[in-house]
């Protein structure tokens, strides 16, 4: 009982008294489970001024996490960066081998992260120094021959909308702390935080790239083999599993790319079958799903009195569902695919698009009350959106056809030019931090 109950003070710790707390960083992935990505503050209504931007080498998917003043992000440059959140300066770089698309989690002066070299770190948070690093079976981009039906069949065609590795996500015990994370090679990993051991691992059947959530002595994984699991945290004993849909031909529709989050009961999710799950924690029975119109749901949910904030991809929108019925509650359309996560602060929720625009949406209201635009968006996008403004694959595609898989890579060459903000942001005393693909880790002014 102790140690549930010792999880749940740390949990309050992460969401909602973080910025005070100078062992625990805060961010979208942290300590998984009830109410990450909600900030308490009631002041901030919308964005202001831009604070700095620091530049990396690559295009930063990575969600950031800050902690006593520091900025913790990784880029695909194949670095962690720690950057003084008062200057923007940066304060070390550790390079990997791969690049590093999971995002940091902080606790006790210890940085963890997983890069595509296959390894997952843990760095002294001062210093960025090894502390230990941990070798998985390896981690690789997804992809298959004739991926999609795209044409020439034979060739090996890697999925351009895979931009993630599963982050790592701490709990504790009654006598070590534990990290948890997912990997290329399908498995769930439990690992000694303090040393780097692994205490058990548990093999689904495809590969995973969503970031675990505790709940009440269980962790839960979505897998690209269309399954969420729940497993005993101590052990990594299967509890449950529930499958989502799958698409035997073209696969396009299938696969669990949005982390899950659990409140009251309940855990939520989504998946590139087109719908966003609510299941029963103790069971996996179904309570209510939405139909997303066949949109990827890609983005981790946020839970927030009794309301649960989510957003799809192809239809671009930002959605807000009473969190025991499913009944929509309201909905924002953006201009662009959704992978960033929704932070949420007093009445206003924050996110990015794959337009280079970063939005805040007040929730009494449903309207958009400000935006900040990547400076790729403020050059490229009159010559790259369509008439409405949005992103429009058949648009971006003109005179090309669209069964070559190099008219897909052709296109994401352009909307990366927009800068799109993919990583999911974060919140500390009244500035947000975020990264985009066209390098950039920014701190915006709130007002």
């Amino acid at each position: 009982m102790f140690k549930y109950l010792f999880s749940l003070c740390f949990l309050w710790l992460n969401t909602a008294n973080a910025q005070n707390h100078p062992d625990v960083a805060y961010g979208k992935f942290q300590i998984s489970g009830t109410g990450v990505g909600t900030y308490y503050s009631k002041s901030n209504t919308g964005l202001g001024d831009i604070k700095w931007k620091f530049k990396t080498r690559g295009k930063v998917f990575s969600s950031p996490a800050i902690c006593n003043g520091v900025a913790y992000v990784g880029s695909e440059d194949h670095s962690l960066y720690a950057v003084d959140v008062q200057t923007g300066k940066p304060l070390w770089e550790f390079i990997t081998g791969g690049a590093i698309n999971s995002s940091p989690a902080v606790y006790k002066n210890i940085v963890y992260f997983g890069s595509f070299d296959g390894f997952y770190y843990a760095l002294n948070a001062s210093t960025g120094k090894l502390v230990w690093k941990f070798k998985t079976a390896g981690e690789r981009k997804l992809g298959a021959k004739g991926l999609w039906a795209m044409t020439p069949k034979d060739q090996y065609m890697e999925d351009q909308f895979d931009f993630f590795l599963s982050s790592p996500v701490l709990d504790l015990n009654d006598k070590a702390l534990t990290v948890y994370f997912g990997s290329s090679d399908g498995n769930l990993y439990a690992l000694n935080a303090d040393n780097g051991e692994q205490k058990w691992a548990f093999k689904t059947n495809g590969i995973i790239r969503t970031s675990p959530a505790l709940y009440k002595g269980k962790v839960y994984i979505g897998s690209w083999d269309s399954f969420l699991y729940a497993l005993d945290a101590a052990t990594g004993k299967l509890q449950w599993k529930f499958e989502t849909g799958k698409q035997p031909v073209y696969h396009l529709l299938e696969g669990i790319q949005s982390s899950p989050t659990c409140a009251d009961g309940i855990v939520y999710f989504g998946s590139r079958d087109g719908f966003f799950y609510a299941l029963k924690t103790g069971n996996g029975k179904q309570v209510w799903k939405y139909d997303a119109s066949n949109s990827w749901v890609l983005t981790t949910a946020t839970i927030k009195d009794g309301l649960v904030y989510t957003s799809t991809s192809d239809t671009f929108l930002f959605l807000t569902f009473d969190a025991k019925t499913g009944k929509e509650k309201l909905r924002y359309r953006a201009n662009g695919y959704i992978y960033s996560s929704p932070a949420i602060s007093g009445n206003t929720a924050y996110f990015g698009d794959f337009s280079g625009n970063l939005l805040a949406v007040n929730l009494q209201t449903g309207k958009l009350s400000s935006t900040f635009s990547t400076a790729g968006r403020t050059q490229n996008a009159a010559d790259l959106l369509n008439l409405n403004g949005d992103i429009d694959f058949n648009h971006l595609a003109k005179g090309m056809d669209n069964s070559l898989y190099a008219t897909s890579v052709t296109v994401m060459d352009k909307i990366n030019t927009l800068g799109p903000i993919v990583s999911s942001p974060a919140i500390d005393n009244g500035v947000i931090y975020f990264g985009s693909a066209d390098g950039y880790l920014y701190a915006v002014n709130l007002k």
